[in-house]
Parts: structure tokens; sequence; C-alpha cells
């Protein structure tokens, strides 16, 4: 069965060379439908010559190989054709076991799954800096801790306590601020308005409007919080 064999080579090299340089249609298919088709075969025909040459006289045998070999390529075959339903999953998985982390579905969408407490933490970076904020759409700017503002470079002799804000506390002073970059998963936003609160005001970041609004959309469905970016 070395024809076989060399065969199979022959038809390997030639399914590289119509990927790779392969143009329009072959035989009524794209090239690189055609190139997987010449691989497929090749490897069959090698498949066939070692049942054939391992299994000489044992035909029950060789035709159980045969039947394991095809069960397992159309199972890779299966897993190729929904890799983005997949990897949705895979991530959806990843967030629900550690909530706050984004989750980037197959059409860039973005998914935190809720905290036990009923709110949405969100894993976020603030000028390459890790961050985590509350969701909160009743915040009209993106809110820092005066230890976030201070983690991200944001020291106490830059800021000008001068914007009134209201908290669960009362009344008090925050500093404007702009943040180079804001990013949650693969949304990325620059110049994001601010604002640092007084130490000691807030004990946690807010991601507000000033950041929400620029968002294609956002919605939570039952226990997810789904974001769009203008790239999804």
């Amino acid at each position: 069965m070395s024809g076989a064999v060399g065969l199979a080579i022959v038809l390997l090299g030639a399914a590289v060379l119509v990927f790779f340089h392969g143009q329009g249609e072959l035989a009524g298919l794209p090239a690189d439908q055609f190139a997987s088709l010449i691989a497929a075969s090749a490897l069959l025909l090698m498949i066939l010559s070692w049942v054939v040459q391992e299994f000489r006289g044992q035909w029950t045998r060789g035709v159980q190989a045969v039947l394991f070999w095809a069960a397992l390529m159309l199972a890779l075959a299966g897993l190729y054709g929904y890799r983005d339903e997949l990897h949705d999953v895979a991530s959806r998985l990843i967030s629900d076991m550690a909530p706050g982390e984004p989750a980037v579905g197959s059409g860039g969408e973005v998914s935190i799954a809720r905290r036990m407490d009923g709110t949405f933490v969100v894993a976020g970076r603030a000028n390459d800096r890790e961050l985590r904020f509350i969701f909160d759409t009743g915040a009209s700017t993106v809110v820092l801790t005066a230890e976030s503002a201070q983690a991200i470079g944001l020291g106490p002799a830059t800021l000008n306590y001068t914007v009134p804000v209201s908290t669960a506390n009362g009344r008090t002073m925050a500093a404007p601020v702009t943040l180079d970059t804001l990013r949650v998963g693969t949304i990325a936003e620059r110049r994001v308005r601010a604002l640092v609160a007084r130490p000691g005001s807030l004990r946690e970041n807010l991601l507000g409007m000033t950041f929400l609004e620029r968002l294609v959309s956002y919605e939570v469905r039952g226990n997810r919080l789904i974001l769009r970016g203008r790239g999804a």
C-alpha cells in the first residue's frame, strides 16, 4: 500500500498549494473548500491504507477501526463548525464562576454575570490599570474613589474638588478628570469624563453614563448585563 501513501502525500501537497495560492473556484467550489476536500480525501486514503496493512485477514476489526476514525473525524468537524457557539459557552461559564469578569461573545458583545447581592460589578481598566466598577445608570458620570484615582496616577495634588455631588452619605464635592482610556472587555473608549470623590465619601467606583452613553446599547437580560460597543 506504499502507492496509496504516496498518493495521499501528493494530495496533501496539492491541498496546501490550493489553500495558499488558489483563487476563485475549482470544480465548482471555493478554493479553500476545494483544498479542504483534497486534504480530507488524502487523510481518508492514509487511514484506509493503515487499516488494510494492520488488519489484513481481520476485516471485522478493520471495519471497527474505520468506523472509529470516521466518528472521530465527524466529531472534530462538528466541534469546528460550532466553534463560535462553544467559545460563547466557555466565556459564559468563566464569567459565571467569576462574576464581574467580562465574557466576550462571538458577536463582540460583552456580558457580565450578576453578583449574589443583585448588583453588577464590572472588571475594567482605566488608564491601563485594573479597576472594578458598579454598573450604575443613575450616575451621570463615571465616578472613582480617591484610592482608585491615586492607583491610576491621579494623585491629590492634581485634583480640584469643585463639582457638587450627592452620595449615600449626603452632599459632597468631587474633582473633574478625564480618563485617557476606559476599557471593559473588548470595548474601549478614550477621553472619558469622570469625577473623583473626596476621600471617605465613596466606597466603590461607579460605571456611569459618560461611558454607557457611548455604547451602541446596554441591557440587563436575566442575570446578565449585556454591553455592545461601537465596534461590535
